[in-house]
């Protein structure tokens, strides 16, 4: 079989099981943001270190499994739990503990890395955002929603990382707020 069906000619696809849905739905939108996530973390990947590189695998394996639940949100084996999240925490948490973090919003693009790390965590806030819709509208896995929210508070740190192991220097919002102010 090739590659094009032509069903997509006329707006319809297929989800999962379910054949002829429009590619408007929610469920597509979705899946296409969490497509476009998958091949940020792989832009990020190709110019990460080796442990930023198996960390970021290991997510785009779980988007693949996530992207199986939204399209069959009723097969409990592409459910998430708190292993998942876990993942996520301790990567969070050992890339914290290595630097001290700037609390305050950035500018983002220090350097290469950290601008396609802050890119892919645009893209996953908006997943997050389009996730919900679909949970309120055809349910779907609240964990694997809490895991797409800790993967963007996970890109903003390795960003972040990527900055200070850059030695860039961060310039903060206020200082460009305080600028436009005089």
């Amino acid at each position: 079989m090739g590659i094009y069906t032509k069903t997509g000619d006329e707006g319809r696809t297929t989800l999962m099981h379910q054949a002829g849905v429009s590619k408007w739905d929610d469920r597509i939108e979705l899946l296409g943001t969490m497509d476009e996530l998958s091949a940020q973390i792989g832009l990020a990947k190709a110019a990460a270190p080796a442990v930023l590189k198996g960390r970021l695998s290991r997510i785009q394996e779980d988007l693949i499994r996530m992207c199986a639940g939204i399209a069959e949100p009723g097969n409990g084996k592409y459910r998430f739990g708190e292993a998942e999240l876990s993942f996520l925490e301790k990567a969070i948490d050992e890339t914290e503990a290595s630097f001290s973090r700037p609390k305050e919003f950035v500018l983002y693009g220090g350097c290469e890395r950290s601008a396609r790390l802050d890119v892919a965590r645009s893209v996953a806030r908006r997943a997050e955002r389009r996730f919900w819709k679909v949970e309120k509208v055809y349910g779907a896995d609240k964990c694997a929603v809490r895991y797409v929210n800790r993967l963007s508070d996970y890109l903003y740190v390795e960003a972040r990382f990527a900055d200070e192991q850059e030695r860039v220097s961060q310039e903060v919002a206020r200082e460009v707020v305080r600028r436009l102010e005089q």
